[in-house]
Order: structure tokens, then C-alpha cells, then sequence
């Protein structure tokens, strides 16, 4: 089932942007995104895409997203963005001194090194000095919030996917409603085509006259009642109704159902392919064509349902 879902959280104490607190020192909030992207499929398929500092956090992940999830491709995504107040890092000289200090090691060893520009003094002072933030909790946090939202998008086009479907199982019914009163007058109009035929075949070879006409007459409808029995698509009708009950039962129930209703729709097929190869009329075999595009229409969406 298709569904997109994101969810921000941050550490509740923000640190410094210097490894020793001062009052003059910029303090640096990271935020963390995680974002769920899910996609049509059979099985749990998981994909991660995450900063490697947070790449310890995929087993705990992995956990929380099979526990909640059965079917689909997910792709799970982690960005962290860093908002430091006033936009500028403010070095402090402690930080410029040592930077100096490292420059002019490295220019001693090598002469012609090129000099620091101020950007990169900047992004050292931004980035070198900066006690490391715990982001884990604030990530695992936000993925909790991502999968519940993830689970109420997917709650939501379920809905509307058990209409499609109901839909499809009411336009089935139509058509076995429409097959079962043709169903007499079909096996009645083959069964004299038989007998005509079998007439004709005795004429043409003459077994009417070295064989008893009564002997011939209870073979004639001994074989025209069984041929009106492996024609009679009775049965199929029967058993078709009932696996679109047993469908309709499964969708207002709801739950993890999605494979119930696979080998339900394989029945359905099966019994729409009998019914096209035992169909002794055109109307039947129009009918059967139908009930196989509807039948499979159930099966693309069935797909989508865990």
C-alpha cells in the first residue's frame, strides 16, 4: 500500500557550540527529519538511507518498522540539519589560536600549502570545536512519529481501496446473476444439437439398421444427459458466489488479510477459466470474459492490501 509520512524532532537541551560553555558561544540545535516512503508490494521489503553517525540506529529501526508494518516496499530516509542561532558561527579565540597555530605547523612542512580563507576558518570554528549531540533518541522519537502517520495515511487509502474492491466483487455478482438464468435453455438447446448430430452419424453409417431402435435411443440420451452435465456451469457459478462472500466477509472485517484474498482471487480465476472452457454458448463466453478482467482488476489492488 502507498503512503508518505514525515516526522521532526530535537534534543531537548541544545549544546554548545565550543566544547567549553561560555555566554558569548552560539548554541547549535539539530534538527532530525526521518521520512517513510511506502510502495506496492508482496513483502516487507526495508531500505535505509541515513547519516553514518546514525547508521547504528538500523537494527532498532528495523525492529520498529516490522513490528508495524507486514507488506510494501519502505524506504526509510534520516536528515539532520543544524540551525545555529544568530546564522554565523562566533569563534572564540582560544579556537582562532589553535587554528593559527595548526596553519602555520602545516606551512613550516608545507611551504606551499595555500593559506586559510575565511569561509574556512568559519566552517573549522562551526564544526571543529562542537561537542558531538546525542541524536539518537531524538531520531528513534521521530521515527515513531513517522510509522504512526505513516499508519493513519495508509488507514486512510485503505478505506477507499475496500470501496474500489466491493466494487469489483458487486460487478462479479452482476455477472453470475446474469450467466444462471441462461443456463437451461443452453443445455437444453446443446443437448438437441447432440441428438441431431448422433442421428445424423447413425444415418450415415447405418448402425440404425443392424442395432435396436431401443438400444439406440437409450445410448442417445445416456450420452446427451452426460454431455449435458460436463457443459453445466452450475456448479462454478456456485462456487464463485461464494468466494466473493467469503471476500466481502474479509473486507469489513479488515486486519492483515492481504493473503487470504490472494488465494481467494487464484479460486475466482480458476473458476472464471472453467467457466470460459465448459461455456457451450457466445453469452457465456462474453461472460467469462468479464468475470477474468474483473478478476483481475482484484488482483492489482488485493496487491496493495496487507
Amino acid at each position: 500500500m502507498t503512503g508518505y509520512a514525515s516526522a521532526s524532532s530535537q534534543p531537548s537541551a541544545p549544546t554548545e557550540s565550543s566544547g567549553v560553555a561560555s555566554p558569548a558561544s552560539a548554541a547549535v540545535h539539530t534538527a532530525v527529519t526521518v521520512e517513510l516512503r511506502s510502495v506496492n508490494g508482496r513483502f516487507l521489503d526495508l531500505g535505509f538511507r541515513m547519516p553514518e553517525d546514525l547508521r547504528g540506529l538500523e537494527p532498532a529501526l528495523r525492529e520498529l518498522l516490522t513490528g508495524k508494518l507486514k507488506r510494501g516496499k519502505i524506504e526509510l530516509r534520516i536528515n539532520t540539519q543544524r540551525d545555529v542561532e544568530g546564522s554565523w558561527p562566533q569563534p572564540q579565540s582560544d579556537q582562532l589560536n589553535r587554528l593559527s597555530r595548526l596553519e602555520g605547523t602545516v606551512q613550516n612542512w608545507l611551504p606551499k600549502a595555500q593559506p586559510l580563507s575565511v569561509h574556512e576558518a568559519l566552517q573549522w570554528c562551526k564544526g571543529g570545536g562542537a561537542a558531538t549531540e546525542k541524536l539518537d533518541e531524538p531520531a528513534m522519537e521521530a521515527a515513531r512519529k513517522c510509522v504512526e502517520g505513516l499508519l493513519e495515511a495508509r488507514e486512510r487509502e485503505g478505506e477507499k481501496l475496500v470501496a474500489i474492491l466491493m466494487e469489483r466483487v458487486s460487478k462479479l455478482r452482476e455477472l453470475a446473476d446474469a450467466a444462471e438464468p441462461m443456463l437451461p435453455a443452453i443445455v437444453q438447446r446443446q443437448q438437441q444439437r447432440f441428438l441431431e448430430r448422433w442421428q445424423e452419424a447413425l444415418a450415415s453409417t447405418g448402425a440404425a439398421q443392424t442395432i435396436p431402435e431401443e438400444n439406440l435411443k437409450e445410448r442417445a440420451l445416456n450420452e446427451a444427459a452426460a454431455y449435458a452435465i460436463r457443459i453445466d456451469v452450475a456448479e462454478e457459478l456456485a462456487r464463485l458466489r461464494a468466494h466473493l462472500e467469503e471476500i466481502a466477509r474479509l473486507l469489513k472485517k479488515g486486519g492483515e488479510i492481504g493473503k487470504r484474498l490472494d488465494f481467494l482471487i487464484q479460486e475466482l480465476h480458476r473458476e472464471a477459466n472453467t467457466l470460459g472452457s465448459k461455456a457451450a454458448a457466445l453469452e457465456l463466453t462474453n461472460i467469462s470474459v468479464e468475470m477474468k478482467v474483473a478478476v483481475e482488476q482484484l488482483r492489482e489492488q488485493v496487491q496493495n492490501i496487507e
